[in-house]
């Protein structure tokens, strides 16, 4: 049996957004490696893209969060995944163009939840998915990033605290970095790549071409390589905003905000939580950055990321809202 040629034209909209995923995220990978001189900015896209498209086969518990978790079998239809993608898309692109840290995750999740209620009403949405799943992991997890870095750069410190070759340490730790930037990139694939996955898992199978809510091996590999190649396009103008201008990073604070978010990542992918790595990442270079202090940070940065990390997924829900409108003017074509 073939795949619907809607169905087609979803799993490629699903891949554009995973390749916008990949560029819009990509500061979240490298940027604490480029601050702290640890990488040139090249070489440190070029780490995460390999370290993504690898950690996008470290499992799928994520991608069946996303394909079953937030309504009810047989209720997610075409027009409803249509238009949280192009709402998800839309929002990715207004923050990536002005260069704000917005989370991709939320923006996707957002547009289908606000996409289901204009279908079929407040009662279809499952919140307790929403609040175990979303608003939980999106108020904690930059907690936990901002103190977990904090707590290892405190202990770096006064291991180093005697040391009288500093600029040997500093390009010790920069090597060092390396190997954080590959673990965060890894856990950023393992997380981020599984959202696309679950999208095209949920069409799918609400279209009755996967006998059960399996993600089949060949999504896995179309969403790595396109999640791969839109980390290496790098994202720049985020990139620019996080590794200069959240925080002063030093090698030591620029390493331990990365395994911070790494671990957060890693370990919210085994627990099929999609977590915002934005925020993981944000709120650890926070963390390691308050270690110089209140002049570490720049507050007026956060302030905008912040209210982005607020908006995200209202905006992305209404934008989802209007979409379900535009394309019901035009029935049975989806």
């Amino acid at each position: 049996m073939g795949i619907p040629i809607t169905v087609v034209l979803i799993i490629l909209i699903a891949l554009a957004f995973e390749f916008i995923n990949g560029f819009h995220d990509t500061a979240n990978a490298v940027a604490t490696s480029i601050s702290t001189k640890s990488l040139e900015p090249f070489q440190a896209i070029g780490v995460a893209s390999v370290f993504n498209l690898i950690g996008a086969f470290s499992g799928t518990a994520v991608a069946m969060t996303i394909a079953q978790g937030f309504t009810s079998p047989g209720m997610a239809n075409n027009t409803i995944i249509l238009s949280a993608l192009l709402a998800a898309i839309m929002w990715n692109l207004f923050t990536w163009y002005f260069g704000i840290p917005s989370t991709s995750s939320h923006a996707l999740i957002g547009g289908l939840v606000g996409a289901i209620i204009a279908s079929y009403g407040f009662s279809a949405v499952h919140y307790n998915m929403v609040l175990y799943k979303v608003i939980l992991p999106m108020l904690i997890s930059p907690v936990l990033g901002f103190t977990f870095a904090a707590l290892i750069v405190s202990m770096l410190y006064k291991l180093l605290r005697n040391n009288t070759e500093p600029r040997r340490t500093n390009n010790f730790i920069r090597e060092i970095q390396v190997v954080s930037t590959a673990f965060l990139s890894f856990s950023h694939g393992a997380n981020d790549s599984q959202k696309t996955m679950g999208i095209i898992t949920l069409v799918l199978f609400e279209q009755h071409l996967l006998t059960k809510c399996q993600v089949p091996i060949w999504v896995i590999v179309i969403c790595a390589i396109c999640m791969a190649l839109g980390t290496l396009s790098g994202g720049i103008r985020i990139i620019k905003t996080l590794s200069t201008r959240v925080a002063k990073l030093k090698p030591a604070s620029g390493f331990a905000a990365e395994i911070s978010s790494a671990v957060l990542l890693f370990a919210a992918s085994r627990f099929g939580i999609p977590l915002s790595t934005t925020q993981a990442v944000s709120g650890s270079i926070m963390g390691a950055g308050s270690a110089s202090g209140k002049f570490g940070i720049n507050w007026s940065v956060v302030k905008r990321i912040i209210i982005a990390w607020v908006l995200t997924f209202p905006i992305s829900a209404l934008l989802a809202s209007g979409f379900i409108a535009l394309i019901n003017l035009y029935p049975g074509q989806f």
